[in-house]
């Protein structure tokens, strides 16, 4: 964890961009964000290891070999327990705040009524956040200094490589709890693929993916429970050239829970998710059927 005094004076993201882009892919780590605002922290009720119960912790690290190979990388730097960015810019429950919503506030989902908006009411499962209420205001210019920034980046970035290449491809990277996880789906599965049940990519870099997971030693499973959040829906548009596809990595291989601690399985996951990613970059023509061209 870093303490910091506003996103103002430290930066909510970061765009890694490698000396060359070699392929049409983008790496995506949304909730491994640290750095808390010191007045976030006076507010909560949660002690300083509680708070971060809903980060992705290290996923950003896991993925950084990334830009070796020639891809880019995005990453959050604000915490997920603060803002969530893969959600609707106004996932909002009302009970969270004093003073009216905006219009358009969606205030129904399932996420906003299981705590976990926009602006999250709680970490893990179960954990509040705030002891009461927060104004409206304040929640919303979270959302106009972090969430529409993010995904204005993240969306002109998409655009440009697919524009370069012909295609772009969204790896939305996250991290899973190796317990308490929903029953449906398989529970030995060590990694998830999320691709909205075919529909936000193109089934081939679903197969793919699964296929290096799987001979690196890794129980693969699909959509079950996680089929991906509001990034892979939202920018998952493969008849526009855009594919995306979420990645969920049980936390049991490579860090202690409890402590938030990375653990020795760190550094095979690491290596293996680099090499995943070479395969990936030295291999996206053959996936797609497209000619692959060094860009400059």
């Amino acid at each position: 964890m870093k303490i910091i005094r506003d996103f103002v004076e430290h930066p909510p993201f970061e765009l890694v961009l490698p000396e060359r882009i070699r392929a049409p892919f983008l790496i995506d780590s949304p909730h491994s964000g640290s750095a808390y605002p010191d007045a976030f922290l006076r507010a909560t009720r949660l002690d300083a290891t509680a708070i971060r119960r809903s980060e992705d912790a290290f996923v950003d690290e896991l993925c950084a070999g990334a830009v070796d190979h020639g891809l880019v990388l995005m990453r959050a730097h604000f915490p997920r327990a603060y803002l969530d960015v893969n959600r609707e810019a106004l996932e909002l429950d009302p009970k969270m705040f004093t003073g009216a919503l905006p219009r358009g506030a969606n205030t129904h989902s399932p996420r906003v009524i299981g705590g976990l908006g926009t602006i999250p009411r709680i970490v893990s499962e179960r954990d509040e956040i705030y002891g009461g209420p927060i104004p409206i205001e304040e929640g919303l210019a979270r959302i106009e200094a972090l969430h529409r920034p993010y995904h204005d980046t993240l969306g002109r970035t998409l655009e440009r490589i697919r524009d370069r290449f012909g295609l772009a491809v969204l790896i939305d990277c996250h991290s899973m709890p190796s317990i308490a996880r929903p029953a449906i789906g398989d529970p030995r599965a060590e990694v998830i693929l999320g691709d909205r049940n075919g529909t936000s990519c193109d089934p081939r870099l679903t197969d793919v993916v699964s296929a290096l997971f799987r001979g690196a030693g890794y129980r693969v499973a699909r959509n079950k429970p996680y089929a991906g959040g509001h990034i892979t829906e939202y920018f998952g548009r493969p008849a526009e050239g855009i594919h995306a596809l979420q990645i969920e990595m049980s936390r049991a291989l490579y860090m202690n829970e409890a402590r938030l601690t990375k653990t020795a399985g760190f550094t095979r996951l690491e290596r293996d998710l680099a090499r995943i990613f070479g395969d990936l970059a030295s291999g996206w023509g053959a996936i797609f059927d497209r000619d692959t061209l060094a860009a400059e």
